[in-house]
């Protein structure tokens, strides 16, 4: 599957129709960002089930900052509409590959009954 390039209007319904979405926040300008580029492509290519996708945030700078994006590239996975893992620097290709088998193994009604927990208790 090819790396989906997001703006603001199709980053909400693709996040929210989607059940796994990988997020790459990269600029033009970002050496480490065009470093992982590559790999990025790579691992996307392996993962039909998995929306890969990147966000330019030269251009999207309103979803920049509201996910308080400041430092590229920044890796952000959404399972069921849950930010699950958000972090900058980009990831050597086994250090990537690892993090999607852990995001792809998390039990996400686990995930949802706490989340429903803290809603609850505050």
């Amino acid at each position: 599957m090819a790396v989906t390039e997001l703006d603001k209007d199709s980053f909400e319904k693709t996040v929210s129709e989607s059940d796994f979405v990988i997020v790459d926040f990269w600029a033009p300008w970002c050496g480490p960002c065009r470093s992982f580029a590559p790999t990025y492509e790579k691992v996307s290519e392996e993962h039909p089930d998995i929306v890969f996708a990147k966000v330019n945030t030269e251009e999207e700078q309103e979803i920049a900052m509201h996910f308080q994006i400041r430092s590229i590239p920044t890796l952000m996975i959404f399972r069921e509409k849950v930010i699950i893992f958000s972090q900058p620097g980009a990831l050597p290709e086994g250090a990537f590959r690892d993090l999607l088998q852990k995001a792809r193994e998390l039990d996400m009604a686990e995930v949802h009954k706490q989340i429903a927990e803290e809603s609850a208790n505050a």
